[in-house]
């Protein structure tokens, strides 16, 4: 088999630990094939950067394990091209595991160029990207802590929940605080407080402030009161340094900012999971590939088994889909025809993932071209089969009892 990387080393990576091993030509000629184990600490990283360097080694694979490879990448990024690769594309033969065997695998694979080097973005949108999604997690966190705030009330028969749209807003915020802090105050003072901006009616906010509230449950409510209110700091915290940092990313944000469905805290979102610069990814449906919102591919024999859609960058999908719910939703967009033409004969969830996907086709293209979103309009997505729409349109017409007739036909009549 053809060598395409004579120099070459393979790092089997683990958190207390890496085996390396480095495939190279010495001085004499003759092919050396040398392992050894380095510890995962900064020293001893550098450690292996130098014994890698003394062979001139050019290119070193890694599985893509956990979070532990990240280390490995910051000591060796710049040295030597360091390629991170999918855990399930190197899999040796069942029953040769070691440490040392998998190593000695990855160099193997490496040096005849049978490996395929995942995306990993630079420095600078790595951290962005960390910042978007902490964000994200916090703002989960928070709607966690609304839900046990609406469990806590249930729990002593406040009904606020019912009355008003959102729990942890201005006023209602207000109020929980006065019944957490005040066990003396009435469910009357309370809603007739000018601080109370609800506009429910007042009998029926009083109505739902009377419960049954114990000193456990206020404190309860007050410690979930405390906790949402330093989540809310700390997401505007997230959110000013966020802005701070998108100086690089805010031509690519601005382009893609106009597609239906997509906010710009979406956008950045995005823009920190996929990057700026689209030559990363070949074509449209190997980005779709890669965010897996597409459908999987399971064929054989002629038959075709599930289609159910394989992991990907799950952070990337999930934004995707939350985007293509709300674009499914908005009358006068290609998203809106293409969801209700497949939702109609494929269901739902399969309808949200093909928005999903023309979502991410559209931000592909709009980078690729440096152009902004341009709105084709519903007509845009056109049946790929006209004859199959006719006879579809026919089956409705005979459960409706109605006939279809050519327009043209009736016109020469």
């Amino acid at each position: 088999m053809e060598v395409i990387f004579p120099s070459c080393a393979g790092i089997d990576v683990h958190q207390k630990f890496v085996v390396a091993c480095r495939m190279y030509k010495g001085d004499d000629g003759i092919q050396r094939d040398e392992k050894k184990t380095f510890s995962t600490m900064t020293k001893e990283l550098l450690k292996l950067n130098d014994w890698l360097a003394e062979a001139n080694i050019t290119h070193a694979a890694m599985e893509s394990t956990g979070d532990y490879w990240k280390s490995v990448y910051n000591i060796l990024d710049g040295v030597v091209e360091v390629w991170v690769v999918n855990a399930s594309h190197v899999k040796n033969v069942p029953g040769h595991k070691t440490d040392v065997k998998d190593a000695t695998w990855l160099c193997d694979l490496m040096r005849h160029g049978l490996l395929r080097a995942s995306f990993i973005p630079c420095q600078e949108q790595r951290e962005w990207r960390d910042l978007n999604r902490m964000r994200v997690n916090l703002v989960r966190e928070r709607a966690s802590a609304c839900n046990r705030m609406h469990k806590a009330l249930e729990s002593c028969n406040i009904k606020l929940g019912a009355v008003a749209t959102d729990l942890l807003g201005t006023s209602c915020r207000f109020m929980l605080n006065e019944l957490a802090k005040k066990p003396d105050a009435t469910p009357e003072a309370i809603a007739n407080m000018p601080e109370n901006k609800l506009r429910a009616n007042k009998d029926l906010v009083v109505e739902a402030l009377q419960g049954r509230m114990n000193d456990h449950h206020r404190f309860m409510i007050n410690q979930l009161l405390e906790h949402v209110t330093d989540l809310d700091r700390r997401i505007a915290a997230f959110d000013k340094r966020i802005e701070e940092m998108n100086a690089p990313f805010k031509s690519a944000v601005d382009v893609i900012d106009p597609v239906p469905g997509i906010s710009t805290t979406a956008a950045y979102a995005i823009i920190s999971e996929i990057g700026t610069d689209m030559n990363q990814f070949p074509s449209v449906e190997n980005i779709c590939s890669w965010a897996a919102v597409c459908p999987g591919n399971n064929e054989s024999g002629g038959k075709r088994f599930s289609g159910k859609i394989r992991k990907g960058n799950s952070s990337l999908r999930v934004i995707l889909v939350q985007a293509a719910h709300v674009a499914s939703r908005m009358p006068g967009t290609q998203f809106y025809t293409l969801y209700r033409r497949i939702a109609a004969r494929r269901g739902k969830k399969r309808a949200i993932i093909a928005v999903a996907h023309a979502i991410l086709a559209a931000i592909y293209s709009c980078l690729k071209s440096g152009k902004p979103y341009v709105e084709p309009g519903p007509d845009y997505v056109k049946p790929k089969d006209p004859a199959r729409q006719i006879k579809r349109l026919q089956q409705i017409a005979n459960k409706l009892g109605l006939v279809l007739t050519d327009p043209k036909l009736a016109v020469a009549a």
